[in-house]
């Protein structure tokens, strides 16, 4: 008998530790409102704001070589990752837009930065995206289905990897 509860505890015991499961926090973008000297990721010094170039300078500079290191550049955000803030999407001179991630995936940004002026720091280059990886962001972006499967060719772009984003005026 004592064998047969014991066999019964033991059995119970295992089976709830094996049904349990840890309450999983759904990834979301960080709450804030992306004042005016906020920063993400590492901090940007005033000098290098005050030396940032514009996004048609960054665009001349590409074209001569793929990419440049080291740059900082001023623009405005067009578009936050709705899902955790991974992303964003600065606005070129001919009203298209360029990808910045974040280094190592080391910070994220409130979608509040969406239309706010920015300063980023990191590695600017020239990059052929895939159509898997556009209709990936394209679904992060919460694009309709067939805004998604209009995806047909690659895409040459401006592609960043900021170390740093500074609200700026």
């Amino acid at each position: 008998m004592k064998l047969a509860i014991f066999s019964f505890v033991l059995f119970i015991s295992f089976s709830t530790l094996s049904f349990a499961q840890e309450a999983v926090e759904k990834p979301v973008p960080p709450h804030g409102n992306a004042l005016t000297g906020d920063f993400y990721g590492a901090d940007i010094s005033s000098i290098v704001v005050d030396k940032a170039v514009s996004v048609k300078e960054l665009e001349s500079e590409l074209k001569s070589k793929n990419k440049a290191e080291n740059v900082a550049v001023k623009g405005e955000v067009t578009g936050v990752c709705p899902k955790r803030g991974c992303w964003v999407t600065i606005k070129t001179e001919e009203g298209t837009s360029f990808f910045v991630k974040m280094k190592d995936y080391a910070f994220f940004v409130p979608t509040a930065l969406k239309g706010k002026n920015v300063v980023l720091e990191g590695i600017a280059e020239k990059k052929i995206t895939s159509v898997d990886e556009l209709k990936h962001y394209a679904k992060d972006a919460k694009k309709s289905k067939a805004e998604i499967d209009a995806i047909k060719v690659p895409k040459e772009e401006i592609r960043f990897l900021a170390s740093g984003i500074k609200v700026v005026n």
